[in-house]
C-alpha cells in the first residue's frame, strides 16, 4: 500500500486496515516519526517524541494482531497525550520549568488505558505553563499550521497543532476553560471535553481540579468516538471518577441519520451581542445543515452566566495555588509571569469571593440542567471571531474572562460535556468551529450528531497548506 498519505487516513479506516493486516503497525508508526522529524522542528508540537517506545508498542502490536488477539480499534494506532499526563519512565513537564526533569514512576490512568487498547505512544505534547494562558518563556511556543500568526489555542496547544499536521491520528489534550475546544477550533479539529470525572484525571498536572476535563482531540467525530471508548470509565485511583457503564461510543453512530428527530436550541441572543458576522452566519449555516438532516431547531433561553464568569476566576486560580502549595511561593522565580500572577490572585482571593464563586456555578448549573429538559443538544460558539492571532487574543485577555471564556466556561463550571466541531473558514482561511452542548452523559449522542454533521459537510477534511 502506498503510505505517502496514511498520516491524513482517518483513524478508524487505519484502523480497519491493520486489523485486516492490509498495513503494519510498524510502518504507520515509521511514517508518522519520520514526519514528526521532519515538520516539528517548525511546529513544535512534541516536547519529548519517544520514538523507541513507539516502535517497541508497535512490534508487539504487529505480532498480537497476528496472532488473533486484536484489541480493538485503538491497537496499533500512533497517538499521543499532552506532557501534563505522567508517563512513567519519560519525563513529564506540565509546560514548567520546574519540573523540566520531572520523570515519574507511575502511568496516569489514560496513559495505562492507551496502552491496554494496544495504542502506540508517539510523545509528549509542548503545552502552555501549568496549563494556563502562556508558556514558559524558556520553552518553545509551537505554531499553528494554518497561518503561523494564530493563537494555538492554548492550553492544549501541541495537542491540536499534531492531528491537524498529521503528526498523530488522535491526542489527549486538558480543559480549564476551554483547552480541548480553544485548540480544536484553532487546528480546524474535532475535540470533546466530556462530562466531569467521565475520564479520570488520577497522574496528571491539575489546573484547578474540580474545573479540569481530559478529553480526546481528533480529526472527525468517529476518530474522537474510537480514542473516548479507551479513555472513559471507572478507575478506583480517581475517586471522582464516574461509575456508569461505557456506552459503545462508535458503534452507536448512525451516519448521516443521526441528528433526525434530535432537538437542538440555539439562543441568538447570547450568541449575537458577543460573536462576529462570519461565526454567526457559520453558525447559522451548521444549524440549518443540522435541519437539514432531520433534526429539530428551536430558540431556546440559555442561563445568564454573567455571573459565573465575574466570580469563576476567583474559585480557579485559587485551586491552582493549592495544586502548586508545595513550589509557590517559595520558588516562585522559576514560574513565568502569567502563572505567577494567576496564583498571586488565587492566594488573595478571599472566603467571600470563593463563596460568590461557588454559590454562582451551583446556580448556572441547575438553570442549565432545566434548559436540558427542553432540548437535547444546545449549539454555540468556541470563539466570538474566527481564530485570532496571537497578538488579538493577548489583548482580548485584557478585557477580563468574558472577553475569551463566554462560550466554554460555563461548561467547565457545570460538568457538561461539549463536543467542537469545524464549521468553515474567515476569508482570510482562519478555522471556525462551533459547539454541541449536551446534558451530562450525553456523549454518545453528542458524537452521533457530530458524526451526521459531517457527513453533510466537509470541513473537517480541509487540512493546512503545506503539511
Amino acid at each position: 500500500m502506498n503510505m505517502e498519505s496514511i498520516h491524513y487516513m482517518p483513524l478508524t479506516k487505519v484502523a480497519k486496515l491493520i486489523e485486516s493486516g492490509a498495513v503494519s503497525p510498524v510502518a504507520v508508526t515509521q511514517a508518522l516519526l519520520a514526519r514528526i522529524e521532519r515538520l516539528d522542528p517548525k511546529l513544535r508540537s512534541y516536547i519529548t517524541v519517544t520514538a523507541d517506545l513507539a516502535l517497541e508498542q508497535a512490534r508487539k502490536a504487529e505480532a498480537e494482531i497476528l496472532a488473533g488477539q486484536y484489541r480493538g480499534t485503538m491497537h496499533g494506532i500512533p497517538v499521543a497525550v499532552k506532557d501534563l499526563c505522567y508517563t512513567k519512565g519519560i519525563k513529564t513537564t506540565g509546560g514548567m520549568a520546574i519540573y523540566e526533569n520531572f520523570v515519574p514512576d507511575h502511568d496516569a490512568t489514560v496513559v495505562r488505558k492507551l496502552a491496554d487498547a494496544g495504542a502506540v505512544l508517539l510523545g509528549k505534547l509542548h503545552m502552555t505553563e501549568g496549563a494556563t494562558f502562556e508558556h514558559h518563556p524558556e520553552f518553545p511556543q509551537p505554531v499553528n499550521p494554518w497561518m503561523d500568526s494564530l493563537w494555538t489555542g492554548v492550553s492544549s496547544s501541541g495537542s491540536g497543532i499534531a492531528p491537524a499536521a498529521g503528526l498523530a491520528y488522535a491526542t489527549i489534550g486538558s480543559d480549564t476553560g476551554g483547552s480541548i475546544r480553544f485548540p480544536s477550533a484553532a487546528n480546524g479539529l474535532t475535540g470533546l471535553k466530556p462530562t466531569w470525572g467521565l475520564i479520570s484525571r488520577y497522574g496528571i498536572f491539575d489546573l484547578a481540579a474540580t474545573f479540569d476535563h481530559l478529553g480526546p482531540m481528533a480529526r472527525s467525530a468517529a476518530d474522537v468516538a474510537a480514542m473516548l471508548q479507551a479513555l472513559a470509565g471507572h478507575d478506583v485511583n480517581d475517586p471522582t471518577s464516574l461509575s456508569a457503564p461505557v456506552p459503545d461510543y462508535l458503534g452507536a453512530l448512525d451516519g448521516i441519520y443521526g441528528a433526525q428527530g434530535i432537538r437542538i436550541g440555539y439562543d441568538w441572543d447570547y450568541v449575537t451581542d458577543e460573536a462576529d458576522t462570519t461565526t454567526v452566519t457559520l453558525l447559522r449555516t451548521a444549524i440549518d445543515v443540522l435541519a437539514s438532516i432531520g433534526a429539530k431547531t428551536a430558540p431556546v433561553k440559555f442561563p445568564d452566566p454573567t455571573e459565573l464568569l465575574t466570580y469563576s476566576m476567583a474559585s480557579t486560580m485559587a485551586e491552582m495555588a493549592v495544586h502548586h502549595e508545595a513550589t509557590y511561593p517559595s520558588q516562585a522565580n522559576r514560574y513565568g509571569e502569567w502563572i505567577r500572577e494567576g496564583m498571586e490572585r488565587g492566594l488573595k482571593a478571599t472566603s467571600i469571593d470563593i463563596g460568590k464563586a461557588v454559590i454562582s456555578r451551583q446556580k448556572f448549573t441547575g438553570a442549565l440542567r432545566a434548559m436540558f429538559d427542553d432540548i437535547d443538544i444546545f449549539v454555540c460558539p468556541v470563539f466570538k471571531h474566527g481564530t485570532p492571532t496571537w497578538d488579538e487574543i493577548r489583548s482580548l485577555n485584557t478585557q477580563g474572562g468574558d472577553a475569551v471564556f463566554r462560550f466554554t466556561t460555563p461548561f467547565n463550571a457545570s460538568g457538561a460535556p461539549a463536543l467542537t466541531l469545524p464549521c468553515g473558514y474567515t476569508a482570510d482561511g482562519r478555522p471556525v468551529a462551533f459547539q454541541l452542548i449536551g446534558n451530562h452523559g450525553s456523549e454518545a449522542l453528542l458524537l452521533k450528531v457530530g458524526h451526521a454533521y459531517q457527513q453533510a459537510t466537509d470541513h473537517h477534511l480541509r487540512r493546512p497548506a503545506g503539511y
